[in-house]
């Protein structure tokens, strides 16, 4: 992060707290129980996550560039959810409120980039949908296991630099009065807000990020089913276009999970009240992660055959050992 302070002048020096302070929600009773029900949901994600990932690697015919994309969706919900939850109970459970700086801005950067790559993962993922639906013939050619890791190594890269440059610019800021971060984690904005020096290129992250981030994979991924739908209109029977639809339904399913929940969040941001916002984000950032697993395993039938055959040669093989 020396890097970013020393492109300012070797005479200018920043006021770092040795610590934040995580204010959580306040004035509800018995909010503990609502930690422990996010803990349940933990649990609930790391078993639905792994399961996924055991399955698609155990299973060759799984190892297809959808699916590896499916997996990059697992271990990411997975990774994410291991780097705030265990965080979480340990701040609020256990009345840990008080953060290091140095590890309050490493939790800011895994969190935010988890919750990135959830976007990107859903716009491979809509790609591959429009590839495999427009261009069948051309699916082999087009979506190949190369391409299809190209594209979400550069996504991670992209993330991680974003994310990166976020961090850098929040050590450049002093905090003269309050380190209390009104959130549940150390959220960048809030965090920001707290610096008693010029933060306007924070700011402008604050709404440079969102649109980057957020909006422009979800039109991607709109635009993208919007002309699938317009192109099985014109060339397909409703009967052949609802078959070629019924492959979309998972993910689908995934993103509405995922940015419904956001964008009535941010939206709402300034209008409702603090604990409300920590309820939403809190419940945004960890219920996706526990549902995608559920729903790619009901919705996809390729990982419904392979756990059905996976569980029938466990079984065969159960019975052999007997004998």
């Amino acid at each position: 992060m020396d890097l970013f302070n020393s492109a300012l002048g070797k005479n200018i020096t920043f006021v770092r707290p040795a610590y934040f302070i995580i204010s959580g929600l306040s004035g509800i009773p018995n909010i503990n129980y609502y930690y422990v029900f996010l803990f349940f949901i933990y649990i609930v994600s790391v078993l639905g996550n792994t399961i996924v990932m055991a399955v698609i690697c155990l299973d060759h015919n799984l190892r297809t560039p959808k699916f590896i994309a499916v997996f990059n969706l697992a271990f990411v919900d997975l990774f994410g959810n291991t780097a705030l939850v265990p965080k979480l109970l340990d701040i609020f459970l256990f009345n840990h409120r008080y953060i290091a700086y140095n590890n309050c801005l490493t939790f800011l950067f895994f969190c935010y980039t988890c919750l990135s790559m959830q976007s990107f993962n859903l716009v491979a993922l809509s790609y591959d949908r429009l590839v495999a639906i427009i261009f069948p013939l051309h699916y082999q050619v087009k979506m190949t296991h190369r391409f299809m890791f190209s594209l979400i190594a550069s996504f991670w890269v992209f993330v991680i630099i974003a994310v990166l440059i976020a961090v850098g610019l929040i050590t450049r800021l002093s905090f003269c009065e309050s380190v209390v971060i009104n959130s549940y984690f150390c959220d960048h904005g809030q965090i920001y807000r707290l610096a008693c020096n010029d933060h306007y290129p924070n700011y402008v992250l604050s709404c440079l990020y969102p649109v980057l981030i957020f909006w422009l994979p979800l039109l991607f991924i709109l635009l993208s089913y919007l002309y699938i739908g317009c192109t099985l209109a014109k060339v397909a029977t409703v009967q052949q276009g609802l078959k070629a639809f019924k492959t979309c339904i998972g993910h689908l399913s995934l993103v509405a999970i995922y940015f419904i929940p956001l964008l009535i969040t941010f939206t709402l941001m300034e209008n409702i009240h603090p604990n409300a916002r920590i309820i939403n984000l809190s419940l945004t950032s960890v219920f996706p992660p526990m549902l995608n697993p559920i729903i790619y395993v009901l919705q996809t039938q390729e990982i419904k055959e392979s756990i059905k055959k996976l569980f029938k040669i466990r079984v065969q093989s159960k019975i052999t050992t007997t004998m």
